[in-house]
């Protein structure tokens, strides 16, 4: 046989293949209504280890790992088709539908916002960005912003979640799985650093230098050329420019915002110390209730899989089939719990599409756990 002979002949097994499937999908319908009516679980490991097992020896050795592999994806879309059919329209689906209705078509110009550090963080140039009059708290820990949101005592917060040169700021993924909170928009901003230090103080001075940890990953090829200088980290660059102006010494800098300088009364030693001119920091606002603008095009979502072969995988491929587009995957460990993992993933897809419904719906009924984090736009 010739290409387009065995072409045809495999266009031929594949029709088959699709009635076959939705055979197969139709019974499984007829299995979910006798779960609902009998309330009886969506998963059931014994039934699929059993079917596993069954067309595997039906495979025969060749062929037996790829039809593994098939059916662990079957078995995941009836999982996930059983989980709609009898529970509806998830959990999150319903969250979004509420906040769409709920929140007013235009984002608040005037806030009380928490951000961490002092006055002249970045955090604080991002709060700017977005709101034109907020009434700002500083406070000294990423995890009492969160409280701060938690708790009622301010409305919004603002957070740092990832550099485009340092990467993903850990600490706050971390914190994502201890609070309650939606992602209402975010921000990118662009980080130009620059070194500080005390009226008098000369760069050969410099014998130390404080900033925060991210703010100095961003700044290692200036650091590098510079000799037996101490670096030490603290908890905010405007905190390290504060720091500076109150130890009254010329032998130590802080790498901090340009307006810190003047803010502080400090001098700037060097401008632009960042590794890269093209240096972007993204904040996120929270909200403790769930805040859904008109533009959103933006998702996020945190889950945890089985933790077995292939289940990232099988995630991977709902948005492949469906067409959406992941622009963020990050991964943290989950405490208590060795080597197993939360996955954080943004995606680029318009809140108002059906597509995005479907696949919140899927990923509740597909994995371990899911969490909603909110649906937004950004701020270039």
């Amino acid at each position: 046989m010739n290409i387009e002979e065995l072409r045809i002949e495999i266009d031929t097994v594949d029709a088959e293949l699709v009635k076959l499937f939705n055979r197969r999908m139709e019974a499984v319908k007829q299995v979910a209504e006798y779960k609902k009516a009998n309330n009886l679980p969506v998963y059931d490991s014994e039934r699929e280890r059993q079917l596993f097992d069954k067309v595997a020896t039906l495979a025969g050795e060749d062929t037996e790992s790829y039809i593994r592999t098939l059916f662990s994806v079957i078995t995941d879309i009836s999982r996930s088709y059983q989980g709609k059919l009898i529970n509806g329209r998830s959990q999150a689906a319903e969250k979004i539908d509420t906040a769409i209705k709920e929140t007013p078509k235009l984002f608040p110009q005037k806030a009380t916002v928490a951000c961490q550090g002092a006055e002249g963080a970045y955090s604080q140039i991002a709060c700017e960005k977005l709101f034109q009059s907020p009434s700002i708290m500083y406070f000294n820990s990423f995890e009492n912003v969160f409280s701060a949101v938690d708790a009622g005592l301010c409305q919004y917060g603002i957070l740092p979640v990832e550099n485009s040169t340092a990467g993903s700021v850990n600490r706050i993924y971390d914190l994502m799985a201890d609070f309650n909170f939606s992602i209402i928009r975010s921000v990118k901003l662009k980080t130009s650093h620059t070194l500080l230090a005390n009226e008098g103080a000369v760069l050969s001075d410099i014998k130390e230098i404080i900033s925060h940890e991210q703010a100095i990953n961003q700044c290692t090829a200036f650091i590098k050329g510079l000799k037996d200088v101490k670096i030490t980290f603290c908890e905010n660059t405007a905190v390290a420019a504060k720091a500076v102006r109150n130890s009254g010494r010329n032998d130590l800098a802080a790498i901090s915002s340009r307006p810190c300088a003047e803010l502080y009364g400090l001098k700037i030693l060097s401008e632009a110390v960042q590794t890269t001119e093209s240096n972007y920091t993204r904040f996120i606002c929270i909200s403790r209730k769930t805040e859904i603008y008109p533009g959103a095009n933006r998702t996020s979502f945190v889950m945890v899989l089985p933790h077995k072969p292939g289940s990232l995988y099988r995630i991977m491929s709902k948005f492949s089939a469906l067409g959406i587009n992941l622009t963020k995957l990050e991964s943290r460990p989950i405490l208590g719990r060795d080597f197993e993992f939360m996955f954080y993933m943004d995606v680029e897809s318009s809140i108002y599409s059906p597509t995005l419904t479907e696949l919140i719906n899927e990923l509740q009924y597909s994995v371990e756990l899911f969490r909603y984090l909110g649906s937004y736009s950004e701020v270039g």
